[in-house]
C-alpha cells in the first residue's frame, strides 16, 4: 500500500504529515515554508508512494467556510496542475490547533517548545490525518 499525505495549509507555513504504508498510524512529517511546499512535494512523491493527499478544511462553526478557505483554494488549483493524477481529499480542520497545543501541555512540553508555531502545524496535520484515518 501507499501512504496517505496530510498537509495542514498556512499562508506562511504548513504543517505536513504523513501514514505509515499500511495506512493504520498518522505521523508527523516536518513542517515547512509554504512557498517552498510545491517544490517539497514534488521532491517527496518522487521518492515515496503516496496514495493521497488530504488537505484541511477550516471552517467556521457555523459550518460556513473559514477566510483562509480562499487561499487553500488557489493552492489547491496549483497542486492539482502540477500533481493532476493524484486524488486529493479534505478534511475538516476544526480545532486541530487547539487540540495540537493541548497535546503539547499533556505531553509536558516545555513552554518554549511549545512556542514553536511550525511543530504546532505539524502536530495540526497529524491531527487531520487521523480524523480521515478515522472517518474512511
Amino acid at each position: 500500500m501507499a501512504r496517505i499525505l496530510a498537509l495542514d495549509y498556512g499562508t506562511v507555513r504548513t504543517g505536513i504529515a504523513v501514514t505509515d504504508e499500511l495506512q493504520l498510524i498518522a505521523s508527523g512529517l516536518t513542517t515547512v515554508e509554504t512557498k517552498e511546499l510545491i517544490p517539497f512535494l514534488d521532491n517527496y512523491l518522487k521518492k515515496e508512494s503516496v496514495e493521497r493527499i488530504v488537505v484541511g478544511l477550516p471552517k467556521q462553526m457555523d459550518n460556513t467556510a473559514s477566510e483562509s478557505e480562499e487561499s487553500i483554494q488557489e493552492f489547491l488549483k496549483k497542486l492539482e496542475a502540477k500533481f493532476p493524477s493524484m486524488p486529493l481529499e479534505r478534511q475538516d480542520e476544526r480545532f486541530t490547533s487547539k487540540m495540537a497545543f493541548q497535546s503539547m501541555l499533556d505531553s509536558g512540553m516545555k513552554k518554549k517548545k511549545r512556542r514553536d508555531k511550525a511543530l504546532v502545524d505539524e502536530i495540526s496535520a497529524t491531527l487531520i490525518l487521523q480524523a480521515y484515518l478515522n472517518r474512511i
